[in-house]
């Protein structure tokens, strides 16, 4: 038994765990462990390189695609400015009248085509689908039909007003393709009379598109909002015109429709894209840019591959990479709220810049169309008044209807000065003004404007410092900004003025996008109790024609013409409104510094009433006029000649000095500013007094971006006379100017 004993004792001792097995486990678990930490740790490091990679990716595609729409969204406003502008320019005009003047439309056309390179052309098209006008096409073929064009259809069938933008076509009158933006050109019933059309080039589009920073296979486009395309860089001749509801991207369109990123799968060529789109505000229009996804793998795989380089032994470092991972993602979160902030402020400062471009397109074109529109108007006016001197109208209903189209000419007179105040092109005539004085003498007339169920209340600062505008366009936007507080509160309520100094600073000049430069301001600041505003009107409150009232009430341009009125003085404006709250706008204007010598502004300054002018004489002096326009020519040499004056014509520059030399005997020279051949206005002026110093000048123009106008403010020592005049005004200038001694 003992023996038998003793055997299990050592079989017993044999099968316990001892030393060397203990330390054998051990160098196994220390292997795994070696193994296993490594790998892991390399596994999370890849994934967080992959997700960084990612992101950076992602970023430089929004970036990208922030330049591709910020660029549309400029062209695009362009275009809708050019259909406006084929709006006015056959306003009232009948379609035989378009044919018949076919070729001097066309011009005025290709003028508006050769300043804007992303036009194609313009067209003109009238009910039946037959085009009038083009800017390219002259003259019009006569077997040209558009009327199975879908734009065509499109506002022929919807009696709705929109605009239209159409698939990319090819040319019936060239050999290119164009996609077009269309609008419905309506009689005045509102019934359908045609389509005005903007053709577009999709390869200025491309041609940009193709500047931009770019990766292997990556794409940008512009695209409708059912998916055709209508630019695409980089395009190839066997693309489809169209993304398949089923792509990707029009998915996710569908399920986000503003803005939004995507991976899919593209449909044109099979290859995996990481897509970014956005829609173009008030089309639905998209640009979308797309990078490949396999190229941000390569690239986080050359990363991942640097690391394995250094084989197994350098995979101990994983450990400390986790921790500056870990460090590295939290310094990303910092920097990303950062980020955020500084995006917030960039979309501030780019709002504001894109507010500005878009003001001062429409300050081009408006300035460019000025001219001829003044000259219209002008001989309109002119004509009227000669026809009420000399006729003695014994029908009542005659004189009522030259009457009506006098008072319509004047109205069209003010519209086209409210376009140029908005477009900063109207001529100043600028003073030291102190605006409490200004804002006091204005009492009686607030009241009489706003009416008794609204109370007026003034807060003007003591101390407040002088600065340099014009005081009758001041009185104008208070009183625009009062009538519009009025219609506010159609209840009542409490209008409040208030001035004050102001310090605007570089953070606050900063954010205005660079309009502004920080210094010392005069605050003028106008607040109403109504009904306040929502952000889509604030965004659009100084738009030229936008307004909240009914039809028929207002032109749309009061707010706009303050705003110009404002730019234009080197100044600042702010509204600040919310719905249920009320309205506050806030004008800032430079404060004049002490040693301008500019006139300071008296309450009792300004012209006597139109009522008690007295007539102007006439009298017998010989005058030269040059004028280009054959309509303007006639009326001003008439009315001249009625008033006794012997007058001498020419038609340009060079025939100008012509006629100078011929009647060395003239008493005054009247020029228009704006004149063909190559000499305008100045340079003739000039040229005379090379000869005759002592011959007075006197200007008339219709266009305040020219050789005497500056800035906005006339020239010194320049006689002008803005057109467009009536017969009274030509005479009192004509005979202010004889009056004078002349020139030494």
């Amino acid at each position: 038994m003992a023996d038998e004993g003793s055997i299990l004792t050592r079989l017993r001792a044999a099968m316990r765990p001892g030393p060397a097995s203990r330390a054998e486990r051990a160098l196994q678990v220390l292997i795994v462990g070696s193994f296993v930490l490594p790998v892991s740790v390399f596994l999370v490091a890849s994934w967080i390189s992959y997700r960084q990679h990612y992101a950076e990716a992602q970023d430089r595609l929004v970036r990208t695609l922030g330049s591709v729409h910020e660029h549309a969204v400029k062209v695009f406003d362009t275009f809708e400015i050019s259909v406006r502008y084929l709006e006015e320019l056959t306003l009232d005009t009948s379609d035989e009248e378009i044919v018949r003047d076919e070729a001097e439309y066309s011009a005025r056309l290709r003028n508006l085509i050769q300043n804007l390179p992303q036009l194609r052309d313009l067209w003109i098209i009238d009910r039946n689908g037959k085009p009038l006008v083009s800017g390219t096409v002259s003259p019009m073929p006569g077997n040209l039909d558009l009327s199975d064009r879908n734009y065509f259809a499109a506002h022929k069938n919807d009696s709705s007003d929109f605009t239209y933008v159409s698939r990319v076509v090819d040319a019936r009158a060239a050999a290119t393709n164009f996609f077009a933006i269309t609008r419905k050109r309506k009689l005045e019933n509102g019934s359908f009379n045609g389509v005005n059309l903007i053709s577009i080039a999709p390869e200025y589009f491309a041609n940009f598109y193709s500047t931009l920073p770019s990766t292997p296979n990556g794409v940008t486009a512009l695209l409708r909002g059912d998916g055709y395309f209508l630019a695409r860089y980089p395009m190839t001749e066997d693309a489809a015109p169209q993304l398949p509801p089923t792509s990707a991207t029009m998915r996710a369109i569908a399920a986000s429709p503003e803005q939004g990123t995507v991976v899919g799968i593209s449909t044109l060529d099979h290859i995996e894209r990481l897509f970014a789109y956005r829609k173009l505000p008030r089309f639905n229009v998209y640009v979308t840019s797309g990078i490949e996804t396999a190229e941000i793998r390569k690239g986080w795989m050359r990363t991942m591959g640097a690391h394995l380089i250094f084989g197994i032994p350098a995979t101990l470092a994983m450990i400390a990479l986790g921790v500056l991972a870990l460090r590295h993602t939290r310094r990303e979160t910092l920097a990303l709220a950062r980020l955020r902030e500084e995006i917030e402020r960039r979309q501030t400062m780019e709002l504001a810049l894109r507010q500005a471009q878009k003001m001062e397109a429409v300050g081009r074109l408006t300035g460019g169309i000025a001219h001829d529109f003044n000259n219209l108007l002008t001989a309109i006016l002119g004509n009227i008044d000669l026809t009420l001197r000399r006729l003695k109208i014994e029908d009542e209903r005659v004189g009522r209807s030259l009457e009506a189209i006098r008072q319509a000419a004047q109205r069209a007179t003010t519209l086209v000065q409210r376009l140029l105040t908005f477009s900063r092109q109207h001529l100043s005539e600028v003073k030291a003004v102190q605006i409490n004085a200004l804002v006091q003498g204005m009492s009686e007339l607030l009241h009489r404007a706003i009416g008794e169920t609204i109370m007026v209340e003034t807060v003007l600062a003591s101390g407040l410092w002088k600065t340099a505008v014009d005081p009758n366009q001041l009185e104008n936007a208070i009183l625009n900004l009062a009538v519009n507080a009025r219609d506010a509160m159609p209840e009542g309520g409490r209008l409040t003025i208030e001035t004050g100094n102001a310090y605007l600073d570089e953070a606050y000049a900063a954010s205005s996008g660079g309009e502004i430069a920080a210094g010392q301001y005069v605050m003028l600041a106008v607040s109403d109790t109504g009904g306040g505003m929502s952000p889509e009107v604030r965004e659009k409150v100084f738009e030229p024609f936008f307004t909240t009232k009914p039809a028929g009430v207002g032109s749309g341009l009061g707010l706009s013409m303050v705003y110009g009125f404002v730019k234009q003085s080197g100044g600042h404006i702010q509204i600040y409104s919310e719905v249920g709250h009320g309205t506050t706008l806030k004008l800032y204007f430079p404060r004049l510094a002490q040693d301008s010598n500019l006139p300071d502004w008296q309450e009792s300054d300004g012209a006597l009433p139109q009522a008690v002018k007295p007539r102007a004489m006439g009298g017998t002096e010989l005058i030269l006029l040059v004028e280009d326009d054959p309509a303007v020519c006639r009326y001003v040499s008439e009315a001249l000649r009625e008033l006794g004056y012997r007058v001498e014509i020419a038609t340009n520059g060079a025939d100008g000095l012509e006629l100078i030399k011929k009647f060395p005997d003239a008493d005054l020279l009247f020029t228009d500013v704006v004149l063909p051949g190559g000499m305008n206005g100045r340079e003739l002026a000039d040229k005379a007094h090379e000869s005759r110093p002592e011959l007075r000048v006197l200007f008339a123009t219709g266009y305040t971006r020219n050789a005497i106008v500056h800035h906005g403010r006339l020239d010194p020592d320049v006689n002008l006379l803005t057109k467009p005049f009536t017969t009274d005004a030509l005479a009192r200038k004509v005979r202010e100017i004889l009056d004078r001694p002349a020139p030494a």
